[in-house]
């Protein structure tokens, strides 16, 4: 096996057959003009489909909700236009022989300019993080209409088309502020002491959503440790708490796990099997026996978080990767910033041709080509 032949075996799970491991993950690109995605963002995905990549998560798409959203140029998941804009990315991707699926998204109490939605902001506690408020508490009115609004967007993402969606579960919005103590202090059903009592909010959308789109569409589900509001914050500080978080998630529907980190190299719980030992998709797999999307800084010199300042970043070998795809650690590995550069990245990496992968350019951000 040549050092890069694990990322291009097939892989199927339910209806979704792919032709290599290698995900695109989902990336906001704030580009979706009146929040309807258009001819430029389906170009821009087509173009990924045609560089080989194996399956599109497109970049967070809002549910329909007063304030789902955090930036004007963020896509609307609902909607007579946004919903035929979607539907015409999806033919753009299958017709370049690609498969795909939207980032379905709430973005909660957080904030990424200046913008300010219409209606306030809403979250678990009124909190955009611990001790510091922002926007709503949500009523059960409120917990209610958005389990349904997930659940209408998941009908929608199959009527549209797509191949599988991603609910957003991570990063410090909406779903993750249940999750997460430091942001949900209810002391209702939808809260707790414990991870497993804060995760009935997700639990019930991913009930729901399966409920929509029947057993045979697959279900992603994007969660991490880390926040946007707290980079070391952890949801599981052990075995037994991801378990208690993921297991039930995955019972109610969830078919694939995608644990973000910011290096996918890192080991999730070091004390317990060294500094090599399984990343948060190896743990995530290992506990739940789900599938698992990996993801981080793949092909890259640095993380993502420094783009956002106007760092640029070198590219960087695989072969830490593929040592931990090999031994079957997790199932699918998630390219982000180099994708963004490169939209070849993929046929290069399966060519062999390293030497003419693009480094990551911070300007590119700004641009969807």
């Amino acid at each position: 096996m040549s050092n890069t032949d694990i990322l291009f075996q097939p892989f199927a799970l339910k209806s979704l057959t792919l032709p290599n491991r290698i995900v695109m993950a989902p990336m906001t690109r704030t580009k979706a003009e009146n929040g309807i995605p258009g001819a430029i963002n389906a170009e821009y995905y087509r173009k990924r489909a045609e560089g080989g990549v194996g399956l599109i998560l497109s970049e967070g798409t809002v549910v329909d909700r007063p304030a789902s959203r955090n930036d004007p140029a963020i896509p609307f998941f609902h909607g007579a236009d946004a919903m035929a804009g979607w539907a015409n990315v999806a033919k753009a991707v299958h017709d370049a022989g690609g498969k795909m699926g939207p980032q379905i998204w709430h973005t909660g109490s957080t904030r990424y300019t200046e913008w300010e939605p219409d209606a306030p902001v809403e979250s678990p506690s009124g909190l955009v993080g611990p001790d510091e408020p922002r926007g709503n508490t949500m009523s059960e009115s409120d917990i209610a209409d958005t389990i349904a609004a997930f659940a209408k967007a998941a009908l929608d993402a199959k009527n549209a088309g797509f191949d599988t969606f991603e609910i957003h579960g991570a990063h410090g919005y909406l779903i993750d502020q249940f999750f997460w103590s430091g942001t949900n202090l209810r002391t209702d059903r939808f809260g707790g002491k414990t991870i497993k009592e804060r995760s009935t909010f997700a639990r019930e959308v991913v009930s729901a959503m399966r409920a929509a789109v029947g057993e045979d569409f697959p279900i992603i589900l994007r969660v991490s440790q880390w926040k946007q509001q707290d980079f070391a914050a952890r949801l599981a500080t052990t075995p037994d708490e991801m378990t208690d978080w993921l297991g039930p998630l995955v019972d109610a529907g969830v078919d694939i796990i995608h644990a973000s980190q910011r290096r996918f190299w890192e080991p999730e719980f070091p004390e317990l099997d060294g500094e090599k030992g399984l990343n948060f998709a190896g743990w995530a797999k290992k506990l739940t026996g789900a599938a698992t999307i990996s993801v981080g800084s793949v092909g890259l010199s640095s993380d993502f978080i420094g783009a956002f300042s106007g760092e640029a970043s070198e590219k960087a070998g695989l072969d830490a990767l593929t040592e931990r795809m090999e031994k079957g650690e997790f199932d699918l590995i998630a390219v982000g910033r180099a994708l963004i550069s490169d939209a070849q990245w993929t046929n290069k990496v399966q060519k062999g041709a390293f030497d003419q992968l693009e480094d990551f350019d911070a300007a590119a951000l700004a641009e969807l080509v």
